[in-house]
């Protein structure tokens, strides 16, 4: 089955276009013009990803993202906006959505970033549970089979003093919790996955959003500010350092 995509956006030769390219790549589009068209149709259908332009009148895009998060509801949310400022991109991120194009933008640039939050969105496959021969008794005192899924106990990763579930999706420093977009997770496990190792720009865009947008994209830079603000306690050194030229390491001091 395709993917549904809603998009919402005001201007009538993007919405238009960008409708058809979604269409030829793919995609099944429900296009509407502005925020309460979008949240009236996200309600009726719940797609497998939202489009939204920031600035549209009445309800805007970010206003969409924010109800649809206060209801509890982690479709993934691509933002579309003019506004190239660093401040405007974290009120993005700020609003619960999970990534974002800059206009004037390349379609293939969205394509991309939509594989990306669809790969991410995707439930793990599960395991198959092991075969028994038919007929075969249990050997005395024989325990129970393991779950499939790991006790609570063993699936934490734990560094810098930072703990994650990734089943769960909570994270923690220290006793507090943080509270983070889905692509703010997804680039904190990478990077305490790989504690104390120098993960390279190229390597992160490939691992978060399965592209590199070259030298010029400013995009991972902002989410690494962002994390940043929730992950830094005052007085306590920082937990992310950059490497300039090269990329991100996770350590302490």
């Amino acid at each position: 089955m395709p993917h549904t995509v809603l998009l919402a956006e005001d201007d009538r030769a993007i919405r238009n276009a960008l409708e058809r390219a979604l269409t030829l790549e793919g995609y099944r589009v429900t296009a509407v013009a502005d925020g309460v068209e979008a949240l009236a149709q996200a309600h009726r259908s719940r797609p497998d990803v939202l489009v939204l332009d920031v600035m549209m009148p009445g309800i805007d895009g970010l206003q969409v993202c924010r109800v649809l998060r206060a209801e509890g509801d982690r479709t993934p949310v691509l933002i579309l906006t003019a506004l190239v400022e660093t401040a405007d991109r974290i009120a993005g991120l700020d609003a619960g959505a999970d990534d974002y194009v800059v206009k004037p933008f390349d379609v293939e640039e969205v394509f991309a970033r939509l594989r990306a939050l669809l790969r991410r969105a995707a439930p793990a496959p599960s395991e198959p549970e092991p075969a028994e021969e038919p007929g075969a008794p249990a050997p005395s005192g024989r325990h129970p089979a393991p779950s499939r899924h790991p006790a609570p106990s063993g699936r934490f990763l734990e560094a810098a003093g930072l703990r994650m579930d990734p089943q769960a999706r909570r994270a923690w420093r220290g006793d507090r919790e943080l509270e983070l977009t889905r692509t703010e997770f997804e680039l904190l496990e990478l990077l305490i996955r790989n504690a104390g190792v120098v993960l390279e720009h190229s390597t992160i865009y490939d691992r978060i959003w399965g592209y590199d947008f070259g030298p010029g994209s400013k995009n991972l830079a902002v989410y690494v500010g962002y994390l940043r603000r929730k992950l830094d306690e005052p007085g306590a050194p920082p937990l992310i350092h950059t490497v300039r030229g090269v990329g991100y390491v996770l350590r302490e001091g």
